[in-house]
């Protein structure tokens, strides 16, 4: 599938793989805040990938908006997360993940509008 090859879909798999693995692994974590950023970042892949398989600029425009949210609401868990409970080195590394795949949507989202 096309999507698969885009480097915004590559790098939402890698951050939702490490949210994963490194994050939620931690049993410190509230049941609801885990599930909640469980569903965030995961969203961020499935939009990416539902989006490119509109047809309509405004359908596509649409999920890669919802996608980019998705990274939004990841790090304000993350936020939440770092009084403690998350080692301050990994938030950091997974904020600069969010934050390249916020601006590739950026792009996506704009290239969009025209």
């Amino acid at each position: 599938m096309d999507f698969e090859k885009l480097i915004v879909y590559q790098k939402a798999k890698e951050f939702n793989r490490r949210i994963n693995e490194d994050v939620l692994s931690h049993q410190s974590i509230d049941r609801i805040v885990r599930d909640q950023l469980r569903r965030a970042s995961l969203s961020i892949v499935l939009n990416i990938a539902e989006g490119c398989s509109r047809f309509s600029k405004a359908d596509r425009k649409n999920y890669f908006v919802i996608s980019r949210g998705s990274t939004f609401e990841s790090v304000a868990i993350l936020d939440v997360l770092s009084a403690g409970i998350i080692d301050l080195a990994l938030i950091s590394i997974l904020k600069a993940l969010a934050e390249e795949i916020s601006k590739m949507l950026f792009v996506m989202i704009k290239n969009l509008l025209k």
